[in-house]
């Protein structure tokens, strides 16, 4: 929901409740969210909508995230851009962000950034008692690395379900340094941001090679990013920042579709723009 305040179509109540509604009815229920995103707007609006159509919030999931401080948003001297991993931050943040969406429960709650100030003894503390309380039912947490993970983890006895980070066919090197290997030996879900790339896939993959995987597939340049993501282990989960119905449509037509062996490696060859060794 990052872009949602970037479509004024979709900033009354009623029309965001047709899109959201659509949305279910393909079979997509988790929607996703950060504080920050557009100033606090994002949240406000999707709330708006779930207030004028509340039979939508038992039908759906929300993901939502805090820790971060743009610097246009910092009330101090310095107005310096900084995360905040904080517990009265985290607390505040969890009761606004429940508020803003109208919802009962938020699904899952994700520190967005490492904060290299954090007490994550006092962070753990605050989520444990939001997840006693019903307010978050799980936790999670987002660009973090391994050892960022494992530090939290070690001072909570709540699970970490997830970490959403970036990955995909142009966005490769976690695939190759043990970061996809450290997800898959501590249970962390891979939810991968910019899936598609920044949409600019196409700029990057030969001509010749894409209509002949368009061909083989069945799949538009969407289609193509998204399935050769969920090949993965674990098969990642993509957090598509597309609002557009119909790359929607082709994200959800990849996600269903195995891709050949052999293909996924050439996309992946084409890329990284070097051979398999």
């Amino acid at each position: 929901m990052m872009r949602l305040h970037d479509h004024p179509s979709l900033t009354q109540p009623a029309r965001l409740a047709g899109w959201i509604a659509a949305r279910l009815d393909e079979g997509l229920n988790v929607f996703d969210h950060a504080d920050i995103y557009g100033g606090g707007e994002c949240e406000r609006l999707f709330g708006d909508a779930l207030r004028a159509h509340p039979a939508l919030a038992q039908k759906l999931r929300v993901i939502t995230k805090t820790g971060i401080v743009p610097a246009d948003r910092d009330t101090s001297q310095w107005r310096v851009k900084h995360y905040r991993a904080e517990a009265d931050h985290v607390d505040n943040a969890i009761n606004k962000a429940l508020a803003s969406l109208a919802v009962e429960q938020i699904d899952t709650f994700l520190i967005h950034r490492p904060d290299p100030l954090m007490q994550a003894e006092n962070v753990a503390g605050v989520l444990e008692a939001a997840v006693s309380a019903g307010k978050i039912r799980q936790i999670g947490v987002s660009n973090f690395l391994p050892d960022q993970w494992r530090w939290l983890a070690r001072n909570t006895e709540l699970p970490l379900v997830c970490n959403q980070s970036q990955l995909s066919l142009a966005h490769t090197d976690p695939l190759f340094d043990g970061t996809l290997e450290a997800h898959l030996a501590d249970g962390l879900r891979w939810l991968a941001w910019s899936p598609l790339g920044g949409g600019g896939l196409a700029d990057q993959i030969p001509a010749e090679l894409m209509d002949e995987a368009r061909e083989e597939t069945g799949l538009d340049e969407t289609g193509l990013a998204i399935a050769w993501l969920r090949q993965i282990p674990g098969t990642p989960i993509p957090v598509l920042g597309s609002m557009n119905p119909d790359r929607i449509h082709s994200a959800l037509k990849g996600a269903r579709s195995p891709m050949p062996r052999s293909l996924w490696y050439r996309l992946l060859e084409s890329v990284r723009n070097t051979a398999v060794a």
